[in-house]
């Protein structure tokens, strides 16, 4: 190291020179620590507990490590990658408490049916459809009859006429009634001598009509041609890029059987799928004989806790299960689609297991018989964050059986499609405790929001704009539908976020943007706290990252 003619003593000062100036050195330039993405130059909403705002976050192995001034974070670390986020806001990546991701790939594969304004037009678009497609059998999904100007329910003469001999089955928009051709019914054995529970069978003059509602369901889709695995995956990641696009990075699905939810674990492991998912089991024997025997499984995409189950029907098709007559028609209450007995076994038999029971109520009986249920058998256990999906139409009286153990789970812009026609359903003293959602969180404390899609859009920007404005698209009602339900833009953010997490047991790992969490975060190109209400829903999606990587 040193030249031979300089001596001994030289050599041992040199030395001696060269080990303070390296101590120097790095007393004043300490070995930072190497992380992986910082992230600065925002209004970073991270919706903890004081809704507090910073401006950067360090991100390593898809975990945030720190946050605050992106100077000190700078100072503190070296970055293998930055992202400015040049002015925008971020939030946490958007959680949809209740939805159908499954179902929603589907659908882009069937006939859209949504928005029709009247019979003839809904049949058109099934002609359209099949001479583009030529199935075999032709599934379609979206239509409301409330929107025609005949708002009575169809008959299938005409796709009889037009459709002999192809199978033709079209789901109402909330899933709770079906248009059948008489091929679909042949197929699934259906015919007037039929004895139904638990839903109907519509004649006219003893013929069948081919409109189905609730319980014989099930016969016409176990008639379904079966989807290979490999369309069933194309179907999912169909779903999961729409999902992603709209920012959304976690969905908790409503009910799937075990052969689609061991084909989303099939492509997460695969590194094929992104998305959070938060499944709930459907209530078949299959199921739960399967999985309330075994401990939940939580995977690092992949939750399945939760078990769907059907109390009633649907407002629209009069299904939901009231505790006095439907307004706009005498006589009729509704029905319960699951007997009461074996209502509380199967609540009882989940209670002794670590799932969560998460019940469809939409009319006030079924709320009322779902809400004592759990509440008689929860009374002693705590944590089991049982969900009512949806909770409607309420009693008045019942809204103090919410609570952190019973949670309800609500799609906001279901109050704007229904409010057109919810009031003929109800009358003007029951509607003012539907979709009363401002009521629901001052009594449980949380309020999980979700679309319902495909029944509903996907747009998360719908959910939380018709949460806050409960107006539509073209902010009507200009005062607003029962506004004085609407909840305030923070508690909408929360129920997108860190309460659909709480909801799904997840709020430890995502839904706030906290040290220690999942870097799953969007990036929007509106300050959805400020803007006005009349340009919320202009807002674009810059950016979806999950796990600190950009997924759309």
């Amino acid at each position: 190291m040193f030249p031979d003619f300089v001596n001994s003593h030289q050599k041992l000062s040199m030395r001696k020179y060269l080990i303070i100036l390296l101590s120097f050195f790095f007393a004043c330039s300490p070995n930072k620590e190497q992380l992986d993405l910082l992230v600065f130059n925002a209004k970073i909403y991270q919706v903890n507990e004081d809704f507090s705002t910073t401006n950067a976050l360090a991100i390593n192995n898809g975990k945030i490590v720190n946050e605050g001034e992106l100077s000190r974070l700078k100072e503190n670390y070296i970055f293998k990658e930055q992202l400015d986020a040049e002015g925008q806001f971020i939030y946490p990546g958007f959680i949809d408490a209740h939805a159908h991701l499954y179902y929603y790939g589907l659908q882009l594969q069937y006939v859209d049916l949504y928005n029709t304004k009247s019979y003839d037009e809904l049949v058109q678009r099934v002609i359209d459809f099949q001479e583009e497609n030529q199935k075999p059998y032709i599934i379609g999904r979206g239509w409301d009859q409330n929107l025609w100007e005949n708002q009575e329910f169809p008959t299938n003469d005409t796709l009889n006429q037009l459709f002999p001999d192809t199978p033709i089955s079209l789901s109402r928009v909330d899933g709770h009634a079906l248009l059948c051709n008489q091929a679909a019914l042949d197929a699934a054995g259906i015919d007037e001598t039929m004895q139904v529970t638990n839903g109907a069978l519509l004649q006219e003059d003893g013929i069948l009509t081919g409109v189905i509602i609730d319980g014989p369901m099930p016969l016409i889709f176990d008639s379904y041609p079966e989807l290979t695995d490999e369309e069933v995956k194309q179907a999912l990641l169909d779903a999961e890029k729409e999902c992603l696009s709209y920012g959304l990075t976690g969905i908790a699905d409503a009910g799937l059987p075990k052969r689609i939810i061991d084909l989303i674990d099939t492509l997460q492991t695969n590194g094929k799928m992104q998305l959070r998912i938060y499944a709930m089991i459907s209530n078949s024997k299959e199921n739960l004989d399967h999985y309330l025997n075994n401990p939940p499984i939580e995977k690092e995409k992949l939750v399945v806790k939760g078990v769907k189950v059907y109390a009633d029907g649907a407002l629209g098709s009069r299904g939901a299960a009231l505790k006095s007559p439907y307004s706009d028609r005498e006589n009729h209450f509704g029905n319960m689609v699951i007997d009461l007995d074996d209502f509380q076994k199967l609540a009882e038999r989940i209670s002794i297991t670590d799932f969560q029971m998460n019940t469809h109520a939409i009319g006030d009986s079924a709320n009322s018989v779902v809400l004592k249920t759990y509440h008689k058998i929860l009374e002693n256990q705590t944590d089991k964050r049982w969900r009512v999906e949806h909770a409607q139409v309420m009693d008045s009286l019942e809204y103090e059986l919410f609570s952190d153990n019973i949670l309800p789970s609500v799609q906001p812009t279901h109050a704007i499609s229904d409010m057109h026609w919810a009031v003929d359903r109800l009358g003007e003293e029951r509607i003012q405790h539907a979709y009363a959602y401002q009521n629901l969180l001052d009594s449980a404390g949380k309020l999980a929001l979700g679309t319902d899609f495909p029944i509903e859009g996907i747009d998360p920007l719908m959910t939380f704009f018709t949460a806050i404005a409960r107006q539509d698209e073209n902010f009507s009602p200009a005062e607003g539908f029962q506004k004085q339900n609407a909840i305030s833009r923070e508690d909408a953010l929360r129920g997108m976020t860190i309460w659909a997490a709480y909801a799904n047991f997840q709020e430890e790992l995502i839904g706030s943007l906290e040290i220690g969490k999942k870097a799953d975060f969007i990036i929007l190109d509106q300050d959805l706290l400020e803007v006005p209400e009349n340009e919320i829903l202009k807002t674009q999606v810059i950016g979806t990252y999950i796990d600190g990587n950009k997924a759309y």
